[in-house]
């Protein structure tokens, strides 16, 4: 190991020793009670609410993921992700936000998310919170997964050693540090993990810019490919029949027709940001917040942050693109552009540090990943429907145990190092955002919504999301849109259509839905 290759081992050594860290600081707070150990006893600033939000929130695919899109076909696929998210992120924290803080609070005071939609339609016999928290860990393990794959390639690809050894040795890290903190020490981290990530993509972008000449250079060149810079094209790499670019004479080679890119592609691409709506790790946040009346803030740095940090990251891959032309030729090599550029430019103890961003942004997700499908098992399964009497201490140990088996599944799914972050992230996103979305605004909007209605919501979305992915999206055509798109839409229609057909909510359930809606709950509004 050469002496460029020590020094980024220790900044990301002396960053990883932070993190464990902050998990020991909080560690004993933590261990107090579930209630502080899943929500940290709604008591996070907003500043820390919303930054946390939104690392939890992007991951390493923001600094992997999205770069690695523009890189491999330019602007448009990337470009209209970006602008989904930034509305949907800025239109959650808008309407959801506040409602769902004072609702979580008369739901009983629920403190994760099947728990509330129990509490939400008064049930007794815990349907809704067993399917809520079934789901809630099937793609949990799956969004793991992709962070364990980030955790590989990272390791892998700067320290050149094996792919699996270095995904396993990331995920025990991940898991070691969620356990012993919680969800204090996981938004606490979470914060200056998000600093970390602005600041790295930053630093890149203008380092990167200079490098290749100015920002007229890099357009320029960009420009040079059919569709690189089309908002309504896409550029189309001609590959062999592995899936390589193939490269003549230095010069990776594309379709010499801008590919066509119409609203269907721009609807499918722009509907991430409907995944918000049921998105756990930032839906918690609203609910942990100290005080209703920062959310303001905390949705306006929210919104700063993402659009800084979507934009940043869409231009490192048209960088990368101009720098680096042949040194990613894979759909799955393309993702590291970062690293490559990182590597490349900053001295090799200020790219450690730059590459724990990558790092930052892996931690920050996975541990709420895993923190809250734990909680979903141990808190709404096995104390709210297996074991009713069980105590805070033994909820607190079935979380852990829980903890283990869902990151083993995880490092399972992610052994295969082609794996594509971006594909896996976009899966697992649709899974919530169909499963959970439209029942988390029905829930909180509209008053005719029923038990049933919410039952078929939740089925109906999951099961669309399966069917649309695997049966029709293949097909192509039409079908090759984002399965999130039709998946909200079907899961709302249920909603609608099975509510409307059943026995309307009883008077209590009313009345808490009319006292929330006009902020007549306790704890909610402080003056």
């Amino acid at each position: 190991m050469g002496s460029n290759t020590i020094q980024i081992l220790v900044a990301m050594v002396i960053y990883m020793a932070a993190v464990i860290g902050i998990g020991l600081v909080y560690a004993k707070k933590a261990n107090k009670s579930s209630e502080n150990y899943y929500l940290g006893g709604r008591s996070l600033g907003p500043w820390v609410t919303a930054m946390s939000a939104e690392a939890s929130d992007m991951s390493g695919w923001l600094l992997m993921g999205l770069p690695g899109v523009a890189y491999w076909c330019g602007l448009a696929d990337a470009a209209w992700t970006a602008i989904g998210l930034a509305v949907g992120t800025y239109i959650n924290w808008l309407i959801v936000s506040k409602r769902l803080r004072r609702y979580s609070i008369r739901a009983n005071n629920s403190i994760t998310l099947p728990e509330f939609f129990s509490n939400r339609f008064r049930e007794n016999k815990k349907v809704i919170m067993t399917i809520a928290a079934l789901f809630i860990l099937i793609f949990f393990t799956v969004y793991a997964a992709s962070c364990f794959v980030t955790c590989g390639k990272l390791f892998s690809t700067l320290f050149g050693l094996d792919y699996k050894v270095m995904m396993i040795l990331g995920a025990v890290f991940v898991l070691v540090y969620t356990i012993l903190g919680g969800f204090l020490a996981e938004s606490a981290s979470d914060f200056m993990q998000a600093i970390v990530m602005i600041v790295a993509l930053s630093v890149i972008v203008v380092i990167g810019v200079v490098k290749a000449g100015g920002f007229g250079a890099v357009m320029e060149n960009a420009q040079a490919v059919p569709g690189f810079l089309d908002f309504f094209g896409i550029a189309t790499p001609i590959t062999t029949e592995a899936g390589e670019q193939i490269v003549e004479a230095g010069v990776p080679l594309f379709e010499k027709t801008t590919a066509s890119y119409g609203w269907l592609s721009i609807a499918s691409c722009m509907a991430w940001g409907l995944g918000y709506f049921g998105m756990p790790q930032v839906l918690l946040r609203f609910m942990a917040i100290r005080k209703e009346k920062e959310l303001k803030m905390s949705r306006r740095i929210a919104t700063v942050w993402v659009v800084i940090s979507l934009a940043v990251a869409v231009f490192i891959g048209i960088i990368g693109r101009q720098l680096y032309p042949v040194a990613h030729l894979t759909k799955a090599s393309a993702e590291n552009v970062f690293i490559t550029l990182s590597t490349s430019f900053l001295p090799p103890i200020i790219a450690g540090f730059v590459m724990a961003g990558i790092l930052a942004a892996t931690i920050s997700s996975s541990d709420s990943y895993l923190l809250i499908a734990a909680s979903a098992f141990a808190k709404n399964i096995f104390q709210g429907v297996i074991k009713k009497k069980a105590s805070d201490k033994q909820v607190m140990t079935m979380t852990r145990v829980t903890l283990l088996v869902i990151a083993l599944i995880g490092i399972v799914i992610a052994l295969d190092e082609n794996s594509v972050i971006f594909q896996i992230v976009s899966f697992a996103w649709a899974g919530f955002g169909a499963t959970f979305g439209p029942l988390m605004l029905f829930s909180l909007f509209w008053k005719r919504t029923t038990k049933a209605g919410a039952i078929a919501g939740m089925i109906g979305g999951a099961g669309m999301v399966f069917f649309w992915k695997l049966v029709l999206n293949p097909l192509g055509g039409m079908f090759a849109i984002y399965e999130l798109l039709p998946a909200f839409i079907f899961s709302a229609i249920l909603i609608v259509v099975v509510s409307l057909l059943t026995k309307k909510p009883s008077a209590e359930i009313e009345e808490d839905f009319e006292a929330v809606k006009a902020g007549a709950v306790e704890g909610a509004i402080e003056e």
